[in-house]
């Protein structure tokens, strides 16, 4: 019950005495209002502590700590002259039972130990680690983007568990004599590395994962997209994302009449930056060929006429030197209404890779492509062309030639002819050498 005695008081308390008679009515001095009264001579006061211990109202020890602002036998008396507060203490029963666990069930106590492992270091005083030690192990990829601070980069490294923590990192950057610029790229590290290790590993350029890519003169979409998938393990792009994104060709900002993006890919050598999709890398390119048009005068209303007749030089014309007088070619035969007559693009729009094409293939007019079958260019350029077939195409060199044929595939010789007996007659030279060299022109 509330009201029964402690355990304290029935040991501190005296032996009790009689009953002694009360009095009938309360003393009416308990009845009046507390009044301030004179202070005591210090020498009054245990008189009247003991004196309050005869009338019987303190009589226990507890009850007389209480009366004296809560103070124990050992405790230093208060300064305010106020009642202390008790003073807290820390227990550590907690931890002793754990690790009694630990000690009595062995391994499962191991579990339950490193379940409340950051509790007993902080009781312990024990400061956990921030920090890997070493060079670290295995591969480990992560890519600096254009912009990414310091603090980007520390956290790039934490979450792909290259470094412990946020902190290694960032406070060792912040300890460095000169700021540590980044160089955006994608970077080969290594899992559980210090932060000092991934810093020299970061400023090291042979971790670095070069996002190269080389798009040769002549070159198609198809095998831009095969090159593109071949790296795409430092670009993050798949081929099924650059086959997507090449379908959608309308958003790339081509002339109306482009049936695809093929020919307004400019060949050239790319270091591409990390981050980039699938669009962003054709965009790439298509801004790129858009530049070098500019620049060589070609108006963007003249845009798909110049790159279907390069596309066209580019596939056909043998060695750079021929450029010039296959685009005269061209332009002859256009000229005379008569139909281009190009294996070359037969073959695009039948999906063969051989130059070699068949009667039926020539004569197959639902081939938009086809030139035989067809009058005048093909709906568009058959492969992305370079620098000096766009400039033969606007610079033509001068002459009559109506006819042209590569007589030697190994050499890229090519004879030009003004009428279809010289061209019959470079057709049988071109037939010697392939009898000599047995697909040597595919």
């Amino acid at each position: 019950m509330a009201d029964e005695p402690s355990w304290d008081e029935i040991f501190s308390r005296p032996p009790e005495r009689a009953p002694q008679q009360q009095p009938a009515a309360p003393d009416p001095l308990l009845q009046q209002p507390v009044q301030q009264q004179p202070a005591q001579p210090a020498q009054a006061q245990p008189q009247q502590q003991y004196s309050q211990l005869a009338q019987g109202e303190p009589t226990s020890r507890r009850q007389l700590r209480e009366n004296e602002g809560g103070r124990g036998r050992n405790d230093p008396p208060s300064r305010g002259g106020g009642p202390r507060q008790p003073r807290k203490r820390r227990s550590f029963a907690w931890l002793i039972w754990l690790l009694a666990i630990v000690v009595v069930i062995g391994g499962g106590g191991t579990a339950v130990f490193f379940a409340f492992k950051p509790q007993v270091e902080k009781v312990l005083g024990i400061q956990a680690p921030i920090d890997y030690t070493g060079n670290g192990t295995g591969k480990v990829v992560i890519t600096i983007k254009n912009g990414q601070l310091g603090s980007d980069v520390a956290t790039t490294l934490q979450k792909a568990g290259v470094t412990m923590t946020y902190s290694a990192f960032y406070d060792l950057l912040l300890k460095q004599k000169t700021p540590v610029n980044f160089e955006p790229g994608t970077y080969a590290l290594k899992s559980h590395m210090s932060a000092k290790a991934a810093l020299a590993a970061l400023q090291d350029p042979k971790n670095k994962v070069e996002t190269r890519i080389v798009l040769p003169e002549g070159i198609t979409v198809k095998q831009v997209i095969a090159k593109l998938a071949a790296v795409s393990q430092s670009t993050g792009v798949t081929e099924a994302q650059l086959e997507a994104a090449a379908a959608d060709y309308k958003t790339y900002g081509l002339p109306a009449a482009a049936p695809s993006l093929e020919g307004y890919l400019f060949p050239a050598t790319y270091n591409l930056d990390p981050g980039l999709t699938a669009h962003q890398i054709f965009q790439l390119f298509v801004n790129t060929m858009f530049q070098h048009l500019k620049a060589d005068g070609v108006q963007p209303a003249d845009y798909h006429t110049t790159l279907t007749l390069a596309g066209l030089t580019q596939k056909e014309g043998g060695s750079t030197a021929d450029f010039y007088k296959v685009a005269r070619v061209w332009d002859n035969r256009i000229a005379k209404g008569m139909n281009l007559q190009s294996d070359a693009t037969v073959a695009y729009g039948a999906g063969s890779t051989s130059i070699e094409t068949t009667p039926a293939q020539r004569a197959d007019k639902s081939n938009l492509y086809n030139t035989y079958a067809n009058p005048g260019l093909p709906i568009g350029p058959i492969s992305n062309p370079g620098d000096k077939a766009i400039d033969a195409t606007l610079h033509p060199a001068a002459g009559t030639w109506l006819y042209f044929v590569v007589v030697n595939c190994k050499t890229g010789e090519t004879a030009f002819s003004d009428t279809i007996a010289q061209q019959n007659a470079a057709n049988a030279q071109l037939g010697q050498w392939l009898k000599a060299n047995p697909g040597g022109c595919d």
